[in-house]
């Protein structure tokens, strides 16, 4: 079978994980109605899904059928939901626009946005543990799962990033730093989305998931950079939220931190890593290659 192309996958994903949210997210009209309007709105806007497409790519390179992936691809995405949903606070970036259009709290309310993002993240362990679509995942991968999600996604994952992140803002701070940030705060919800799609094979060897985990690293710290990149040369209603508010925030980035000509060089040779550690798949990663390239050279 010849692979599609990375538009045809990515539309295809995006459909089908976008059916599986509205599917999984309480009915708007479920009491409490105004916190179950607020976790739909926060979720089922014009979200990239990036997490959720590597999540299935690395699933698909393994044999795993798609219907298997559709639950943690939800799980991975509510966590996102939420943790944008709170890094929007007044307390946290205080941004008013996300996804190009108002964010959580500016469309509901402050208290409203901050349950919204704890009911997201409980709903996704939720998902994880008792969807039946998972069934035929062993019991002892699914607590795996749960497991790695858990720390992927709490104060040694992406809540400890982000308290870094703030940690960091107005100081000055080495690569090294920066990176160590990065690494937690956005690389861990793409290391695990990957080895989520990985556990869903029958058999997954400690060499394939290295090599897996490996190039999700290089990829999360590529997104970031991307992300950096795109806060400084992007356009406002190309990517969705506000153009130079890391700098008015004066958060550390990468382009601050080195400049954007090393800034776009550094993207790129972790492309080429990520590149590297797939050669062990063959044609089989060309998706994983094609979304890692995607990552580097997207606009939004």
């Amino acid at each position: 079978m010849t692979e599609p192309p990375l538009v045809a996958f990515i539309e295809q994903v995006v459909q089908r994980t976008d059916r599986a949210l509205h599917a999984c997210l309480p009915a708007a009209r479920i009491t409490p109605v105004r916190l179950h309007e607020a976790m739909r709105y926060a979720v089922l806007g014009d979200g990239k899904r990036f997490r959720p497409i590597l999540l299935h790519a690395a699933g698909k390179l393994l044999g795993v059928p798609a219907e298997c992936l559709d639950v943690p691809a939800c799980a991975i995405e509510l966590i996102h939901a939420y943790s944008l949903v709170h890094d929007d606070l007044p307390a946290m970036d205080d941004d008013d626009l996300r996804r190009g259009r108002p964010t959580c709290h500016k469309a509901y309310d402050e208290a409203t946005a901050i349950l919204v993002g704890d009911a997201l993240q409980t709903l996704a362990f939720q998902l994880i543990a008792e969807d039946p679509r998972l069934d035929t995942v062993p019991t002892t991968t699914r607590l795996r799962m749960l497991a790695e999600l858990s720390r992927a996604a709490g104060s040694r994952g992406m809540v400890g990033g982000q308290a870094l992140d703030i940690d960091a803002v107005g100081h000055e701070l080495s690569l090294a730093d920066l990176e160590n940030i990065h690494i937690h705060k956005t690389g861990a919800l793409i290391r695990i989305s990957v080895r989520l799609g990985a556990f869903c094979a029958d058999t997954v060897g400690g060499a394939q998931l290295h090599a897996l985990d490996h190039y999700a690293k290089c990829v999360g710290l590529a997104f970031q950079i991307r992300d950096d990149i795109l806060d400084v040369e992007g356009d406002t209603a190309d990517i969705g939220k506000t153009r130079g508010k890391d700098a008015a925030n004066d958060k550390p980035t990468y382009p601050a931190l080195v400049g954007l000509e090393e800034a776009h060089e550094m993207a790129d040779h972790l492309l080429e890593d990520a590149m590297d550690s797939l050669s062990p798949f063959g044609k089989r990663a060309a998706t994983l290659r094609a979304l890692a390239h995607y990552v580097v050279d997207r606009q939004r």
